[in-house]
């Protein structure tokens, strides 16, 4: 039942895709990338915010999902991505949606089985996982691929919670607490 949105941040393409949970079910909901075409980056910045604003008023997710920063090879290129992250994040925020991230590597774990995966094998797999008739662009399929690994995580949990004797049902808010509990300084964290 929760709605997920999954960020896959960039500060000139900052991908997204929004997909529904339902037990073990995932459906597509939509995706898409928010491009940034202009040079100065406060004016990237800006049309990342309003692009985020955006998809959050028109699908109302309940979660906000985005992948945490790695290191680049390029230092100004570290910091415009986090500049970037940090600005979708803030628009999540502002909606009062609760904020998970996850490491490129676990998503790709993930979505395909490989740690290493590739930009296209991510592509095939969230394709066939949420039975698209097309492949998404690239930062679209990495965006599902993180809500994806957010509603793993989020079935993860319940298992878990079920096999300690937690009373957890489907209800949203239940869900959102059982989350909340089992991550840890924004990092997810798996018990048991």
């Amino acid at each position: 039942m929760p709605i997920i949105l999954g960020i896959d941040p960039g500060s000139r393409v900052t991908g997204y895709g929004v997909i529904r949970q339902t037990g073990r079910h995932l459906e597509y909901l939509g995706s898409g990338a928010i491009r940034t075409s202009v040079d100065d980056l406060p004016t990237r910045l800006k049309r990342i915010y309003a692009g985020v604003t955006e998809i959050i008023t028109q699908f109302h997710p309940d979660m906000f999902a985005i992948e945490q920063v790695f290191m680049a090879k390029n230092a100004d290129s570290a910091l415009k991505l986090g500049q970037a992250r940090g600005t979708a994040i803030v628009a999540a925020v502002n909606h009062d949606l609760p904020v998970f991230e996850y490491a490129a590597r676990l998503v790709k774990q993930t979505v395909t089985g490989i740690g290493s995966a590739d930009k296209i094998q991510v592509q095939d797999m969230v394709t066939r996982m949420l039975q698209l008739s097309s492949k998404p662009q690239a930062d679209a399929a990495d965006a599902l691929a993180i809500a994806i690994t957010h509603a793993h995580s989020i079935q993860h949990s319940l298992i878990v919670a079920k096999q300690s004797d937690q009373k957890v049902g489907s209800d949203k808010e239940q869900i959102l607490a059982l989350m909340k509990t089992r991550y840890s300084r924004g990092r997810f964290r798996l018990k048991g």
